[in-house]
C-alpha cells in the first residue's frame, strides 16, 4: 500500500464527516468544517389538520371531557350533601300531607330549614327510593342537625309522631264522644247516631294527625265487640245469663260499683247470687244513670235517699233483674270477672270507708257493715261533708232486702 504523503494527497481524519449513501469521501477545508448545516424544513402540515371536522371533533371531545369531570365532582358534592349533618338547629316538626310529592317535600324542607338544597334531596331521594315508593304523609319530628338521608329514612318510615286519646273505664258512650270532640288534634265529624251504651272499648288509642274522629269509634267498637265475644264464649257455664247484651250489662254494673282489680270478681259474685234469689240488685249506678242518663251525674249534685224511690227503668231498687241495657262502657277487667266471678255465698257489700267495700253472707252482718258505714258517713258530715247520700245495699233506715224464699 503506497503512503498518502507519496501520492501528495492530504490526510483527513477517519471520523471526519462524510457522505452517508456509500459514495467517495470528500475531504472538507478547515472553513467549510466550520459552516453550520443546513436545517431542514418541518413537514408540510397535513390539510386534513384543517378540516372543520376535525376542528369540532376534538372540540366536542374536550367538551366531553369537561362535562364529565363537571358531573362527577358535581355528583360526589351531592353525595357529601346528601350524608353531612344539616342545618338544623333544634328539632323542629314538619307535615306531609296526603298525595304530597318529592318536590312539594323538598320544598317544605328547604323552608323550614331542615335541609340546605331542596334540589339535592329531591335528586338524591329519586335515587335512593325505589321504583314507585314516595314518602308517607304523617307528622314528623326531625331532630336537629339531621341529615337529608336521615330525614328521607324518615319520611320512608311513616313514623310520624303520634297522639293518643285515653278513655277510661267507666265512661257512657255521650262521654267518651265529649272527649272526642274536644281533641284539637283529631278531624272530622262524629257520627251523628250514638252507638250502643256498652260497645265501646275503654282503653288508649294512638293515632297521628289527620286521623278522623270516626275512625277512633270504629276502632274502639270493633275492639270492644271483639273483647266480648271471646270472653262471652269462656264464661262460666252456670251463670244466670242469657245473652251477650245481659252479659255487658252486668259488667257495666260491676264497673261502675268498684275500680278495684281485686273486688271486682267478688262483687260480680254477689249480684249473680242476688239474680238466682230472685233479689234485686240493689245497685246505686244504676239510680244515677235512670236519673241522668250518659251525660252522667254533675259533681256537686248528691244521691239522695229519695232518689232511690223514683221510679226510672234503670233503678235496682225499683225493678228486679237487669236494666234494659248497659249503663256505661265496662272495661276488660270487669269483663272478665263478670264472666268468671268469685264462688262465694255473699249477698251484701257496703263501702269500709277506705275505697273498697266489705261483704257480708246474712243481713245481721250486713246490718253491722252498714252502721260502721254511717258512723264514717256521720264524721265526714261533721267535718264538713254531706250525710245525705245512699248507703250501698241499704236505702234509708229500712232494711236491705232479705232473700226470697
Amino acid at each position: 500500500m503506497s503512503d498518502n504523503r507519496e501520492n501528495n494527497q492530504p490526510p483527513y481524519d477517519r471520523d471526519s464527516s462524510y457522505e452517508s449513501k456509500g459514495g467517495p469521501i470528500i475531504p472538507k477545508s478547515p472553513t467549510e468544517a466550520l459552516r453550520p448545516e443546513k436545517v431542514p424544513e418541518p413537514p408540510k402540515r397535513s390539510r386534513k389538520a384543517h378540516s372543520q371536522t376535525v376542528i369540532f371533533l376534538n372540540f366536542l371531545m374536550t367538551l366531553i371531557v369537561a362535562v364529565t369531570v363537571v358531573g362527577i365532582a358535581g355528583f360526589y358534592y351531592m353525595i357529601h350533601s346528601f350524608h353531612e349533618p344539616g342545618p338544623l338547629p333544634t328539632n323542629t316538626t314538619i307535615t306531609v300531607r296526603n298525595g304530597a310529592g318529592l318536590a312539594e317535600i323538598a320544598n317544605t324542607l328547604e323552608r323550614s330549614d331542615a335541609i340546605s338544597n331542596g334540589r339535592i334531596f329531591r335528586l338524591m331521594a329519586d335515587r335512593y327510593m325505589e321504583a314507585g315508593q314516595t314518602p308517607k304523609p304523617g307528622e314528623y319530628e326531625i331532630k336537629a342537625h339531621a341529615s337529608m338521608k336521615d330525614i328521607l329514612s324518615l319520611l320512608e318510615s311513616g313514623k310520624s309522631i303520634l297522639y293518643t286519646v285515653v278513655f277510661p273505664e267507666g265512661l257512657t258512650v255521650k262521654q267518651m264522644f265529649a272527649r272526642l270532640e274536644s281533641d284539637p288534634v283529631l278531624e272530622g265529624d262524629l257520627p251523628t247516631e250514638l252507638p250502643p251504651e256498652g260497645s265501646l272499648r275503654p282503653d288508649t288509642y294512638p293515632f297521628t294527625r289527620g286521623t278522623k274522629r270516626e275512625e277512633i269509634v270504629r276502632q274502639m267498637r270493633a275492639a270492644q265487640t271483639k273483647l266480648v265475644d271471646m270472653l262471652w264464649q269462656r264464661r262460666d257455664p252456670d251463670l244466670p245469663l242469657k245473652t251477650v247484651e245481659e252479659f255487658v250489662t252486668l259488667a257495666s254494673i260491676v264497673e261502675k260499683e268498684t275500680g278495684k282489680d281485686d273486688e271486682r270478681g267478688h262483687v260480680a259474685s254477689v249480684f249473680y247470687n242476688r239474680m238466682k234469689k230472685n233479689m234485686r240488685l240493689q245497685s246505686d249506678p244504676t239510680i244515677i244513670y235512670g236519673l241522668f242518663g250518659g251525660e252522667g251525674k254533675p259533681s256537686d249534685r248528691p244521691i239522695y235517699q229519695s232518689d232511690l224511690q223514683k221510679e226510672t227503668p234503670f233503678n235496682t231498687y225499683i225493678i228486679r233483674g237487669l236494666p234494659p241495657h248497659p249503663i256505661a262502657n265496662p272495661g276488660r277487667a270487669a269483663l272478665e270477672a263478670t264472666a268468671n266471678p268469685w264462688r262465694t255465698d255473699d249477698l251484701y257489700f257496703v263501702a269500709d270507708g277506705t275505697g273498697g267495700h266489705v261483704f257480708a253472707k246474712t243481713l245481721d252482718e250486713h246490718n253491722a257493715n252498714v252502721r260502721r258505714w254511717r258512723k264514717i258517713e256521720a264524721e265526714k258530715a261533721a267535718s264538713g261533708g254531706n250525710s245525705e247520700t245512699v248507703v250501698d245495699g241499704q236505702p234509708g233506715g229500712n232494711q236491705a232486702e232479705k232473700p226470697a224464699n
